[in-house]
């Protein structure tokens, strides 16, 4: 929030002056503690701690379980069973890393779609999306090398079908799958180079953790009103924000500990709920599982992946203008990686001047649906790639794209927006200040 006058840290004694002057982290961490906020964020903003307290937590467990770790086909299985066995606290580290990714992405989607709805993807933050997306993508890619490692039967199976997706990409497909099996097929060269991408990849997501948090310090923080902190004079920037320490530290802090209470209930009682049995049977490639499936967090997009067979129009067409380069599994890739495409793309297809959807009438309507449409995709994602479930699939999948690309550069045209307040100020007083007689007190937090 470089706009937004505020007081910046100044050393008083000499030994912090002589410190500042070499290396001026004591003033970076009072300039991000201290950083004007504003003072109207909701509940939905707690997420980035959650966030960030998740890759903290799954770097550390990880690296503890690596210790024990044997990246290879023949003692894989054996290690897990080991850790769980015989390693103090073994157990109790595996399953908070098991559940650890589970929390990370029930996290990142409610800060994806908080940011869907009340448009922090839009000027001047969209570079600031487009480094969230990245994270994403690379979270994506550590959990599936993650399930591949304890070398079970969904382990093994899982990797074979998903990167054989990628050999059927024209032309440079089968390059691609060898370089990322070692060989012909999943083997111990798969397992190793997973384990290495698995350990190395949390700590680049890390760095672009770092160059997130960056850049919305640099824009500011978007907040449920949309409406940007006055930045005219100190008086009135105050007048829309309060410090980040003590206010939101502390408003977060509470929502961790609550978030973590239910976590640790989890890992405590219920371990395996979110698991597959079939994964605490040791990888055969001669005995193939009744129904594949990937874990909870890539159910929408496996139903994305799935929903083009060779039956559907869109695809025959494809298939029949590109000479039978694009077939359905190339084109149900296509689909898979572009239904997230599309919502980095969103900054752009979203042609509404009003950036909160708080203010859309219209929009609320068909943001619900995406929302319900998400979780219809993670169930039909997890059913077996039949009937009725590829058709609904395949309508799922349809709404998906058309909501960002048709629906919603539509309704920045059509829609009729509703009045917006002029300030920050404004919508925290109408929400938040005491009624005495009728009437709204004003009030500021910080005195």
């Amino acid at each position: 929030m470089s706009g937004i006058p505020h007081d910046h840290y100044e050393p008083k004694t000499k030994g912090e002056k002589w410190i500042h002057s070499r290396l001026p982290i004591v003033g970076l961490m009072y300039d991000t503690l201290m950083i004007p906020t504003p003072k109207n964020l909701n509940w939905m903003w707690i997420w980035g701690i959650v966030l960030t307290f998740c890759l903290v937590l799954q770097i550390i467990t990880g690296i503890v379980l690596a210790m024990h770790y044997n990246p290879s086909v023949d003692g894989a299985f054996a290690s897990i069973e080991h850790i769980m066995r015989n390693v103090n606290g073994g157990h109790m580290l595996r399953y908070i890393h098991m559940n650890g990714a589970s929390l990370f992405f029930i996290a990142v989607y409610a800060h994806i779609f908080r940011g869907l709805y009340y448009g922090s993807y839009k000027a001047p933050r969209e570079i600031t999306w487009i480094i969230g997306m990245i994270i994403y993508l690379l979270m994506m890619a550590t959990a599936f090398m993650g399930y591949v490692l304890p070398w079970g039967q969904m382990s093994f199976w899982g990797a074979t079908v998903i990167t054989g997706l990628f050999g059927a990409v024209p032309f440079v497909g089968e390059a691609i799958q060898t370089l990322l099996l070692g060989g012909p097929a999943v083997d111990n060269a798969t397992l190793n180079r997973f384990f290495s991408l698995h350990y190395l990849l949390p700590f680049v997501i890390a760095g672009l953790v770092i160059l997130h948090i960056w850049a919305f310090h640099t824009t500011g923080n978007n907040n449920p009103t949309g409406v940007p902190v006055r930045t005219t004079s100190k008086e009135e920037a105050e007048k829309d924000t309060l410090p980040f320490w003590p206010y939101f530290v502390i408003k977060d802090l509470f929502a961790l500990a609550v978030i973590l209470v239910v976590f640790f209930a989890v890992v405590g009682f219920m371990p395996n709920y979110l698991g597959h049995p079939d994964n605490y049977i040791e990888a055969n490639a001669l005995a193939t599982p009744a129904h594949i499936v990937p874990e909870w967090y890539f159910l929408p997009f496996y139903a994305i992946l799935r929903a083009f067979t060779a039956e559907v129009w869109v695809v025959q067409i494809a298939s029949f203008l590109t000479g039978g380069i694009v077939n359905a599994t190339f084109f149900g890739v296509l689909a898979m990686f572009g239904s997230i495409g599309v919502m980095a793309a969103v900054p752009w297809l979203d042609t509404s001047r009003v950036r909160s959807g708080r203010y859309r009438p219209m929009f609320k309507w068909w943001f619900s649906l995406l929302v319900v449409d998400f979780f219809v995709l993670m169930w039909v994602g997890a059913m077996p790639a039949e009937e009725p479930y590829a058709t609904i699939s395949l309508l799922a999948t349809t709404y998906w794209f058309a909501y960002f690309l048709v629906i919603l550069p539509l309704l920045g045209v059509i829609e009729k927006p509703d009045a917006q307040p002029e300030t920050i100020e404004e919508d925290f007083n109408a929400h938040y200040a005491p009624k005495v007689g009728g009437t709204t007190t004003i009030v500021n937090p910080a005195e």
